[in-house]
């Protein structure tokens, strides 16, 4: 398990706070702004990103576009590390791979669970003392309001110690 250091105190904070992080996708994630990505939970372990089912987020099938679903997946795993990049030397970290299994129409509010921070925290811990690039294939599952899985995306995170 992750140390919680006071850095990664202090983003989750910062990230949490949903006008912070509205005002953080309007700069650095405009499209995540636009398609209304919600974080509405982040732990040293697990992070969780909701996404709704909306105008701007639907295909022509009358459901969310597998696209949108990408993204709330990706930022899902994402966010857990930048906060575990926080506190330590600079480190890259970049999507080099990407799988999808989709099982059932999303429709509604579909909340994406990432539970890999801690392979993710040993990744970035190991590129810092190596100096070498790290990967690490994390699991972000989307579930409707009725728990059922639509959608499971596996994303290849690249870390390197700069």
């Amino acid at each position: 398990m992750p140390t919680d250091t006071l850095a990664m105190q202090a983003f989750r904070r910062q990230v949490l706070s949903p006008h912070k992080l509205r005002l953080f996708m309007l700069r650095k994630l405009p499209l995540a702004w636009l398609a209304g990505l919600r974080l509405t939970a982040l732990t040293s372990e697990v992070a969780t990103v909701t996404i709704r089912y909306k105008y701007l987020t639907q295909n022509p099938f009358r459901s969310i576009y597998f696209a949108a679903l990408a993204m709330a997946a990706e930022l899902a795993s994402g966010i857990q590390a930048m906060m575990h990049t926080q506190g330590g030397g600079p480190v890259s970290m970049l999507v080099v791979g990407l799988q999808a299994e989709f099982s059932k129409k999303a429709v509604g509010l579909i909340a994406f669970t990432c539970p890999d921070g801690d392979a993710i925290a040993a990744a970035i811990a190991e590129s810092r003392a190596t100096g070498e690039g790290r990967t690490v294939v994390c699991t972000s599952t989307g579930r409707d309001e009725a728990g059922d899985i639509v959608a499971v995306f596996r994303i290849t995170w690249s870390f390197k110690a700069k």
